[in-house]
């Protein structure tokens, strides 16, 4: 089931399988921006990472003495959210801890994703609410992934990212999935030009950047897009190889370290949401 949210700017379809976003298009200049899924590269398109970010050592993690197993990215992508509110321009969709939920994951929880659409803007929202009788430990992230190139006769090369301030910083290069040693990135340099070769050792992984927001641009063409991330502490930047799309990644936690002792709690990135309480943040995509 899918649920379509329109402006006069925009058109919106999003699955209720992960509360995942299907397509981003612009009425007005009748142009897609988000990838299609191809499965011969990768048949997603912008999946929910919940409650974990990336990989864990080998694929496990303890909590209070007990082990538990998850595959990378954590299980939210792959469950059917309830549609809990829908209208012309906004949807919330709702993901309730069961018990095979907590086989994996042993907290409660009620995790809402909220979608808003305001003329050319989309709003993301996550909401994460503690409905057990102790803390809860968990991690968020988007993954969204952007067609390139957008327009015909443009190609991947004539793409580049643009980040809002320059930028001086180091990858956290990833090994087998784990997160590993600092490897020097951008140097004073606010332009990252798009390649096939830039993923070549997976993921670029970026914690404490300046920039709040990075654009998708390209100097033949008048489209390109903003993703606002202010707040979220790290950024993932990836693509399949050859594959004609760039996902520009907001996140609140990564995978472990390869030097990660695997405790939950004392886990990179790790948010801890008391018994009660409600945790939000959102991201926000223009398209122009």
């Amino acid at each position: 089931m899918a649920v379509r949210l329109y402006t006069d700017d925009l058109k919106i379809d999003i699955a209720s399988k992960g509360a995942e976003l299907q397509s981003v298009y612009h009425l007005k200049h009748q142009l897609e921006y988000l990838w299609g899924g191809d499965p011969a590269f990768w048949s997603k398109h912008s999946p929910v990472l919940f409650p974990f970010v990336g990989q864990l050592k080998n694929d496990t993690y303890f909590y209070q003495g007990k082990s538990f197993h998850s595959k990378r990215h954590g299980f939210a992508r792959e469950k059917d959210f309830i549609i809990e509110h829908a209208e012309a321009s906004k949807a919330t969709f709702l993901l309730v801890s069961n018990e095979e939920t907590r086989e994996i994951y042993p907290f409660d929880f009620e995790f809402r994703i909220h979608y808003s659409l305001e003329a050319a803007l989309l709003t993301v929202t996550y909401d994460v609410f503690n409905t057990g009788r102790e803390a809860m430990y968990f991690s968020v992230g988007g993954h969204p992934a952007f067609k390139v190139p957008l327009v015909p006769k443009t190609v991947y090369s004539d793409y580049y990212l643009e980040f809002e301030r320059l930028e001086t910083i180091s990858r956290m290069a990833l090994q087998n999935g784990l997160i590993g040693e600092a490897v020097p990135f951008l140097h004073f340099e606010k332009h990252l030009p798009l390649s096939y070769e830039l993923f070549n050792h997976d993921a670029i992984v970026l914690k404490g950047l300046k920039s709040g927001k990075v654009s998708l641009k390209c100097d033949k063409i008048a489209h390109g897009l903003n993703l606002d991330f202010e707040g979220f502490p790290y950024l993932g930047i990836w693509a399949a190889k050859d594959a004609d799309f760039v996902c520009i990644e907001p996140w609140h936690g990564i995978a472990d370290s390869i030097h990660h002792n695997g405790k939950l709690e004392e886990k990179e990135g790790i948010i801890r949401t008391e018994r009660g309480h409600r945790w939000q943040d959102s991201w926000q995509l223009s398209c122009w």
